[in-house]
């Protein structure tokens, strides 16, 4: 059911800015058409030629469309092909991962859930709950600061130094959601350094009080990361021998998941 001040799919806005819909109109034209002129962009929207480019050249700017330089027409660009393609990606890894999910949550008896990494933030993708009466809930479709999770932390381990300090420019850059979460840079290399070593990530109490997880990172192409696996549960439940033992358990299934992938 919708909610009052939620828009719905298809209702036009009540205060709808021309630009931005003019934009975005515009890159609905690429799912029928694989090249656009300028005079098709014009007659599309109504909008005069010295429009329509002003908009192509802020597309293009941001990478979403390319001028083709011999026909002049402007094709999809980079950034467009990879939205796409992380779009396809997670709906790729969701279906993969979800027989993994069930498969944890069974055996650990905890909540499982499946994350990814969105810049400096994490999002929960699917997850499967404990049955136990006190569980950590599904949190799927949340976002957290990477730098308070265990999944992000995980995720942000495989990550070049050189990204890491560009997501986290300064101290300032990390976000604290309890008095335990990470808040400088020196300790977030810490951290990190500990993840490699340790072979999994654990967070407790750090964005949640009274809550602990372990994660590790489901492993890509060029030894890049697609997804984390994450388990959470209850601090009281999560000893430090559990968490070992969960560990090794969501490195295999990471191992067993890359296979299928």
């Amino acid at each position: 059911m919708q909610k009052a001040g939620e828009e719905g799919a298809g209702r036009r806005p009540a205060y709808p800015i021309t630009s931005v819909d003019n934009a975005l109109r515009l890159l609905m034209l690429f799912r029928s058409l694989p090249r656009v002129r300028l005079s098709e962009a014009s007659e599309h929207l109504g909008v005069a030629l010295s429009t329509a480019h002003r908009l192509m050249a802020m597309l293009a700017y941001h990478g979403f469309v390319r001028q083709d330089q011999d026909t002049r027409g402007y094709v999809a660009g980079p950034a467009l092909v990879e939205i796409g393609l992380a779009a396809v990606r997670q709906l790729d890894i969701r279906m993969h991962a979800r027989p993994v999910l069930e498969r944890l949550a069974a055996s650990v008896g905890e909540t499982v859930h499946l994350a990814v990494l969105e810049g400096g933030n994490i999002r929960y993708i699917d997850a499967v709950e404990s049955a136990h009466a006190l569980r950590v809930a599904a949190r799927t479709g949340s976002v957290l600061a990477a730098t308070c999770t265990a999944s992000g932390k995980a995720l942000l381990a495989v990550l070049p130094d050189d990204d890491i300090a560009a997501l986290f420019p300064d101290d300032a850059s990390l976000v604290a959601l309890t008095a335990k979460s990470v808040t400088t840079r020196s300790r977030l290399k810490k951290e990190l350094r500990a993840v490699r070593e340790r072979g999994f990530a654990l967070n407790r109490e750090e964005s949640e009080e009274g809550v602990a997880s372990v994660a590790v990172a489901v492993p890509g192409p060029r030894n890049a990361a697609v997804a984390a696996l994450v388990v959470s549960a209850p601090v009281s439940r999560m000893t430090d021998e559990n968490a070992r033992a969960i560990g090794a358990r969501l490195r295999d299934e990471a191992a067993r998941l890359l296979r299928a992938t």
